[in-house]
């Protein structure tokens, strides 16, 4: 038996068993972590120069494009040095800003997320009161809140987990630290209070998801009524790169969370967690700039001087 005074550091899941495997997955992680890096720095650069894109919908895909550096620079660091240097080691402080910068990141993600899908609604539903709903003072204010809610979850969750005693061992099965994780090392009696804040968590998950469900439904019916092909079109361009980050963010997230322990495996579960936390955030630059003309436009003056 061993509690969490007596332990230094966690062990994390090992990415594959033979070096020349771990180099490969090294390099695989580089890749999408320095694409993850250009997409998001270009679009942070592109909206922050360009004045013609200071409207609602490009700030928040700043703070979205801020989050996701924020979530690639937060999990895939530790996992490339320890498969560079054959380790599986995470010290019990890395641990818990891991947990904490984590759970922020994530969370920031999922508010804006669900904000941006209020910027969808308000343009394509009430057009004309879209000044007024989205005004610069509402954006900024709406921004703050998306990030003050996710750094107070965050610090409960981080500080209830780390302040639980810890009675199986120090390894974790998992490419990053993660508070379900970390559960399944403590002792059985201790865990109700961290189970009660994960339910408030999925509440707060839950009554965005129907807020987001309600919001495009409205959008579509709206779109519908739209006489003329061109503006359906332009309308449903408008939001579709939102839904498509959301959709992605949501069900590999999802999955990762929700899927039945009958089919849990340590290599299902490192690709899991891969897809949720390290492949969003690299190909969210994609999707947006795939259907934004303007913002195309505007990575193309930066790329080209």
């Amino acid at each position: 038996m061993s509690n969490s005074s007596s332990i230094r550091h966690f062990l994390l899941l090992a990415l594959a068993d033979t070096q020349q495997l771990q180099l490969l997955h090294f390099c695989l992680l580089l890749g999408i972590s320095l694409a993850a890096l250009l997409g998001n720095g270009l679009i942070i650069s592109a909206i922050a120069c360009g004045h013609h894109l200071h409207t609602p919908m490009f700030f928040f895909l700043l703070n979205l494009a801020l989050s996701d550096l924020g979530m690639i620079c937060t999990t895939v660091p530790k996992a490339m040095h320890n498969s560079l240097w054959d380790t599986r080691n995470i010290s019990y402080s890395g641990c818990a800003a891991q947990v904490f910068l984590f759970l922020f990141f994530i969370g920031t993600e999922l508010f804006l997320l669900t904000i941006m899908c209020y910027d969808c609604y308000v343009s394509i539903c009430k057009p004309l009161h879209y000044g007024t709903l989205l005004g610069s003072r509402a954006c900024a204010h709406m921004a703050a809140a998306a990030w003050a809610s996710a750094f107070l979850n965050a610090l409960l969750h981080t500080a209830n987990t780390f302040s639980l005693p810890l009675c199986h061992g120090n390894a974790l099965g998992q490419l990053f630290c993660e508070i379900p994780h970390i559960l399944k090392l403590s002792c059985s009696h201790y865990k109700l209070r961290e189970l009660g804040l994960i339910v408030v968590s999925a509440s707060l998950v839950f009554g965005c998801f129907m807020f987001t469900v309600f919001s495009y439904v409205q959008i579509f019916r709206a779109v519908l009524r739209i006489p003329s092909e061109q503006g359906r079109h332009k309308a449903f361009s408008t939001c579709l790169p939102h839904l498509a980050v959301l959709s992605l963010f949501v069900s590999t997230a999802a999955f990762a969370y929700l899927k039945p322990p009958s089919i849990s495996s340590p290599s299902l579960d490192l690709t899991v967690s891969v897809l949720y936390s390290v492949v969003p955030p690299a190909l969210n630059p994609l999707i947006y700039s795939l259907r934004n003309q303007e913002l195309n436009d505007a990575l193309r003056k930066i790329m080209t001087g």
